[in-house]
């Protein structure tokens, strides 16, 4: 049994404060990119691509829609969910060396993918697999990973100048940190505490639950 790849898997963090912008060396970034490349996906189609993103002009660009975004999130909230809000970072964008924007395409492979005649949004989750290969290779070369969630998708297509029929799914900051933090953000900031495995597991039929065998 590999234990290093299950002390990586608990080990990644959704980084925020911790980036140093220190430079990312190129054959690092090569690896990372290779290993989300070499997600599975469904027909084979490979439906991603990777815009890297390290000019300071685009990332401020992008710094203040995700800071109105915020607003309009934060606007929503009663007054004790405003106040844990305001006290959590959401994101790296600045902070953090270059970023990485993962992007879906729905025709990649077509017109008949195999596989994805009955589910529609296959294709969308080999995306998300990339992203999670990505994660976990920066993580296994000591990078933090941010993502970003807090955007319009139009809006970081016209920023990026990505066709109107690919999806920006995932803006990915990327970076050397200090450290990662033992416990997830949103936990410590008291947002939102994990759920306990036997909880999610169901076995044969759903709502059906048993205890995980010891370790």
């Amino acid at each position: 049994m590999n234990h290093d790849l299950y002390e990586i898997i608990h080990r990644r963090r959704d980084v925020r404060g911790q980036f140093t912008g220190e430079p990312v060396p190129d054959a690092v970034l090569d690896r990372v990119l290779g290993a989300a490349h070499a997600a599975p996906s469904v027909g084979l189609s490979q439906p991603w691509d990777f815009v890297i993103v390290r000019g300071r002009a685009t990332r401020e660009g992008f710094h203040d829609h995700v800071r109105r975004e915020r607003e309009v999130f934060a606007a929503t909230l009663d007054a004790d969910a405003a106040a844990r809000f305001a006290r959590i970072k959401i994101d790296g964008v600045l902070e953090s060396t270059l970023s990485i924007v993962v992007t879906y395409d729905p025709d990649r492979g077509g017109p008949a993918v195999l596989g994805r005649h009955a589910i529609a949004d296959a294709g969308l989750y080999s995306a998300c697999l990339a992203v999670q290969n990505l994660w976990l290779a920066a993580t296994a070369e000591r990078l933090g990973v941010g993502w970003v969630s807090f955007y319009r998708e139009e809006f970081v297509r016209d920023l990026l100048g990505i066709p109107a029929t690919i999806r920006p799914i995932a803006w990915l900051c990327v970076g050397p940190v200090t450290h990662l933090e033992d416990t997830p953000d949103l936990e410590r900031h008291g947002w939102r505490h994990r759920r306990p495995l036997r909880l999610a597991r169901h076995d044969d039929r759903w709502g059906t639950h048993s205890e995980p065998a010891p370790r």
